[in-house]
């Protein structure tokens, strides 16, 4: 019996780690709304894009 409760105890934290690993993964996958790769690299590129304009303007009426 004593080496029974012994073992458990062994097991109870690759077991756990595990556990909290699968459910990590599985809640990237189902929370993960943003486009991947190429996708996303333009979507940024093109982010860039729009914000340096909205600065270029900016600066010419006199702002920043």
């Amino acid at each position: 019996m004593e080496s029974l409760l012994y073992g458990l105890a062994l097991l109870a934290c690759p077991v756990g780690m595990g556990a909290m690993m699968w459910m990590m993964m599985r809640g990237q996958r189902a929370g993960s709304g943003a486009p991947k790769g190429p996708d996303q690299v333009a979507e940024l590129r093109s982010e860039i894009d729009l914000l340096k304009a909205e600065r270029a303007a900016q600066r010419a009426k006199g702002g920043l």
